[in-house]
């Protein structure tokens, strides 16, 4: 059982949890130390941290996220058998039957579920937790009919920092729906994130994604035009986290980030531009090093310095 818990973990890279995570938690700290526009409103002002409800994004990142990695190994296990760079994966390697992994995907499914009544009385989240999980699976089939995958695999991290504001400030947005302008603009920064690195990581298999007649953002511009239109979206990125700050006045509220974010995204800039000096269209060699330990820093330092910046400026 252990050993087969270990393989499931593997099988989803659990350790990638990092890339997705450190943005829930983000968009967790700015929810909690946002208040709303009007302190005569009846909703908390900010809301009152709540350990259940950190519980409850934690398990529901976990949860979401293990579902749709499991669903993705499960559409994809042919496609992976055929790939020379995933035909030693957990399913196609027969390491794990199909059965286990329905069933994981199953429970992880369910836990997913389960993990929004942590934030009862708020109904909202069990309410859009359905057709999240829904949007979440279906990522793992729109290479067969779109070439935006890559766009919709940033949709679906997008949702992360979204979700997160609508479980915590439900109550405020009902009366109040531009207090969702924060969430929304760190969404869209990591949708552009995420959309441009799975660019540059789908450039490794360019070759049999021709072959396979599978559709993505290389094999419809190619790879130096995927890795150009990765380097666009990386600088969009910047602008939009650039902007994030001034979106708080939409929603009526003062200014919380300043010089230290300020820092944060100037050393985003920085790493992204090494990244996309590490691929070239000839040479994809380092393409592992730029998708893993690049963007773990980019997550996890944008966090850890927004979250002292906020923190430090209640």
């Amino acid at each position: 059982m252990i050993t087969r818990l270990r393989h499931l973990l593997d099988m989803i890279r659990f350790s990638h949890t990092i890339f997705a995570l450190p943005f829930a938690l983000l968009a967790t700290v700015m929810a909690w130390t946002t208040p709303t526009s009007s302190p005569a409103r009846l909703a908390p002002c900010p809301p009152p941290f709540n350990w259940l409800h950190l519980l409850g994004i934690l398990l529901c990142m976990v949860f979401a996220r293990s579902a749709a990695m499991a669903f993705n190994r499960i559409a994809d296990r042919r496609v992976d058998a055929e790939n020379p760079r995933t035909a030693n994966r957990h399913i196609p390697a027969g390491v794990l039957s199909v059965t286990s992994v329905v069933c994981f995907t199953l429970f992880s499914s369910a836990g997913f579920v389960a993990s929004t009544l942590l934030f009862l009385p708020n109904p909202l989240p069990i309410v859009l937790s359905v057709p999240v999980l829904m949007f979440l699976l279906a990522y793992s089939y729109t290479k067969r009919i779109t070439s935006m995958a890559q766009f919709w695999l940033g949709a679906s991290l997008m949702l992360a920092p979204i979700c997160v504001w609508i479980a915590l400030r439900g109550e405020i947005l009902v009366t109040d729906p531009a207090d969702i302008f924060p969430a929304a603009c760190l969404g869209c920064g990591v949708m552009l994130w995420v959309a441009g690195f799975d660019m540059i990581y789908a450039c490794q298999d360019y070759d049999y994604d021709v072959r396979a007649k599978l559709r993505s953002i290389p094999t419809a511009l190619g790879v130096a035009g995927a890795l150009r239109l990765a380097a666009v979206c990386h600088f969009a990125m910047i602008l939009v986290l650039g902007a994030l700050p001034f979106t708080y006045l939409l929603g009526g509220q003062r200014i919380s980030l300043g010089w230290i974010y300020g820092t944060a995204v100037l050393a985003i800039a920085l790493l992204l531009v090494y990244e996309h000096r590490l691929v070239r269209p000839d040479d994809l060699t380092r393409v592992n090093i730029a998708f893993f330990n690049v963007n773990a820093i980019v997550s996890m330092g944008l966090f850890v310095l927004a979250s002292v910046d906020l923190l430090t400026s209640i």
